[in-house]
């Protein structure tokens, strides 16, 4: 129960969700790139399903050819920074080795970021960098390819509706493929059995924002780290804006007591 009144539901265009009767369903496969562990353990790439197919199918009739779905799920993750913030590679290559924290899929180039850091880098491993700005450089989420599986529905499903499943454990930048779909459901870590139950309509979404979704990545440099709800929150094709606080229900944008409780100030 804790789970499903987790999810929020962002975006549902024409009233798309629930979808109730017992459908055809088209689930991508997600490329997974390798990754190394905090020990250094690597993970060896992998594209497959990112969900048990045996349990999207005791809500829906499932296939792997788009033209034969009546509409499409994908389960995608937020932006993830490989390098979490630091690269040893710019550091070898004379740099601070501080790099940029993405919230976006497409490669970001920190023009806006601040010129000097409010704190030096570390005083123990590393005392000759006093500043940790990373004006100027780049950095590209690691899971790129959920964008591009996101896109590549979209063309392949034409004027179906496609469903997006966001796991993330921070704020994310929408606007790379918000007006692309139809539906969005957010949650920060929970079963696929939960999400099934809000898209299938055995439950109806009650979750609210607990943070600001920013419209760009220039209003996340511009913030400052002390002040709360200072960010340019996104604002989407439907007219709604991905604030605190914000969710939707069957009926639309949720007004009750603790959206009035927590309003912004």
């Amino acid at each position: 129960e804790a789970q499903v009144k987790s999810v929020v539901m962002l975006k549902n265009k024409d009233q798309v969700l629930p979808i109730k009767e017992k459908k055809t369903v088209y689930i991508p496969k997600i490329y997974t790139p390798i990754s190394t562990d905090w020990w250094g353990i690597p993970t060896p790439a992998t594209f497959d399903y990112p969900v048990d197919l045996e349990l999207i199918k005791k809500y829906y009739k499932v296939t792997d050819n788009p033209k034969e779905a009546d509409f499409a799920l994908v389960f995608v993750r937020n932006p993830q920074t490989k390098e979490a913030g630091y690269s040893e590679v710019d550091r070898k290559e004379g740099g601070n080795g501080y790099v940029p924290i993405s919230l976006q899929y497409e490669t970001y180039t920190a023009t806006t970021a601040r010129e000097k850091s409010i704190a030096a880098g570390d005083p123990v491993v590393d005392p000759e960098i006093t500043n940790r700005s990373y004006k100027g450089k780049s950095s590209t989420s690691s899971n790129i390819m959920d964008l591009r599986t996101i896109e590549d529905t979209k063309m392949l499903m034409g004027d179906k509706p496609v469903i997006v499943s966001v796991t993330a454990n921070k704020p994310m930048i929408f606007s790379e493929f918000e007006s692309q779909v139809e539906g969005i459901v957010l949650n920060f870590g929970i079963s696929t059995q939960a999400v099934m139950d809000i898209v299938s309509g055995k439950q109806e979404p009650s979750g609210l924002l607990p943070l600001q979704m920013p419209a760009n990545m220039e209003t996340v440099e511009a913030q400052q780290e002390d002040v709360p709800f200072d960010m340019i929150p996104y604002q989407d094709s439907e007219g709604n804006t991905y604030d605190f606080g914000f969710g939707l229900d069957w009926n639309g944008v949720i007004k009750d007591k603790r959206t009035l409780k927590f309003k912004k100030q």
